[in-house]
């Protein structure tokens, strides 16, 4: 095994980094020597994580640093390896500070003792990539609970699709810039299909949905039921709402023999794997926003598109997902905002509720509206009325390229364009 160890690290030494387009996450400046926690970085596959450690690296210098990926088949999974590694680390680089870049280190038993043995020596920041079901704040061990911080990586933003695109979007006319939205929408941001031509991008997303299937979801879980599982992602793509009672009524309807709990652990595992996300109901009961339907956002647009059954472009839905998925990364930067969906019941409705703490801080509504005339009554008398109730001031609707301020009954209303929204902050 030290063999192994000893020619992986040399293998590091001599290895260039690749070329890498800056992210917005810089872990440059959570490096504290003076408080030394490990950073776990969490995503969905193929979003970039690696190359956020091999950046980091980049930055820092490599002779600062520490790469070790344990998904390389040449090394066991066994806590042995761990084990060894400190003591090879301490023969060759003695008791210089080091930052350790451990790639998929969840594949090795125990290893979250290691990690806060390798804490306690003061010695090695630690930052950690792989599977987001066993490095999420959630489910972080005993052993690290406290220390740590966690990073919530997503696809690309709107304004990193663009630095990806190598484009300036002030620079920009209007049609050339809602011709780039439009891109971002449809095919999402995972880094590689960005920059692939767009034939290679339905291969890829074929093959991401694919091993996600296969590896973060039926190996992880030991899941035996396939085809339930996949006919559960296929009504979750194609719902908009949904409830635990709907889709039991709705697979038994289908064939399948299966029970509420089931469908609740499979529900689980893909949140888990951050595949998908349910949005709650804003309400003041608890046992209202546990019965009422839950909103079904996906991680990527590129997924709903290529594998919704809809026979029409559904610009709306990946609008809204999309707005979804810019508000998670803003929340992951502010630990006390919090993300609702709000319906009276006279079903007036509100997309997006953010909630600050104790506070309701701003109301959205999203619309494929080119004009004020295309916006829909029904949408406005919605902010209106949540705005009365929910005490809110800041009233927001997403458009896709109208801008304007309006007031109705004493309320400020903003209409934004989607691509000015997605990058103003």
């Amino acid at each position: 095994m030290k063999p192994i160890l000893k020619e992986l690290i040399t293998e590091w030494k001599e290895r260039n980094l690749p070329n890498i387009i800056e992210r917005e996450n810089d872990l440059t400046k959570l490096i504290d020597w003076k408080i030394l926690k490990a950073i776990p970085i969490v995503g969905f596959r193929r979003t970039g994580k690696t190359f956020l450690l091999l950046n980091t690296a980049k930055k820092i210098g490599k002779e600062n640093t520490l790469y070790i990926d344990f998904e390389d088949e040449r090394l066991p999974r066994k806590t042995e390896v761990l084990t060894t590694l400190s003591d090879i680390i301490k023969e060759i680089y003695g008791r210089k500070k080091l930052i350790l870049l451990l790639d998929e280190i969840q594949n090795i038993p125990n290893w979250s003792k290691w990690v806060r043995r390798m804490l306690d020596s003061f010695n090695y920041q630690i930052i950690l990539s792989g599977s987001s079901s066993k490095l999420s704040s959630k489910e972080i061990p005993t052993e690290l609970r406290g220390r740590c911080i966690t990073i919530e990586l997503y696809p690309l933003s709107f304004s990193e699709f663009l630095r990806f695109k190598n484009e300036d979007i002030e620079r920009l006319t209007d049609p050339l810039r809602l011709n780039l939205l439009r891109e971002y929408i449809n095919f999402g941001g995972l880094p590689e299909i960005v920059l692939s031509e767009e034939a290679k991008k339905y291969m890829l997303i074929e093959e991401y949905f694919k091993t996600f299937l296969i590896r973060d979801i039926f190996e992880r879980y030991g899941i035996r039921n396939k085809e339930l599982m996949r006919d559960i992602l296929r009504l979750l793509l194609n719902s908009t709402y949904i409830t635990i009672t709907k889709m039991f009524d709705t697979l038994r309807s289908i064939g399948h023999k299966v029970g509420k709990e089931t469908i609740a652990n499979y529900f689980y595992y893909l949140r888990s794997s951050m595949f998908i996300e349910f949005l709650e109901i804003l309400s003041p009961k608890i046992k209202n926003s546990l019965k009422a339907p839950r909103k079904v956002m996906i991680i990527d647009n590129f997924f709903i598109k290529r594998f919704s059954q809809k026979f029409s472009e559904n610009i709306g839905r990946l609008m809204e997902n999309c707005v979804f998925l810019e508000l998670k990364r803003r929340a992951a930067k502010n630990p006390l905002l919090e993300i609702y969906y709000w319906r009276d019941y006279s079903q007036n409705e509100i997309d997006f509720v953010l909630k600050d703490g104790l506070n309701v801080k701003q109301l959205i509504q999203v619309t494929y509206a080119s004009s004020k005339d295309e916006i829909e009554k029904r949408e406005i008398k919605a902010l209106i009325k949540a705005s009365k109730f929910l005490k809110c001031k800041d009233l927001l609707i997403i458009t896709w390229d109208y801008e304007d301020e309006i007031e109705i009954k004493n309320k400020k209303i903003v209409f934004k364009p989607l691509w000015k929204w997605l990058i103003e902050n």
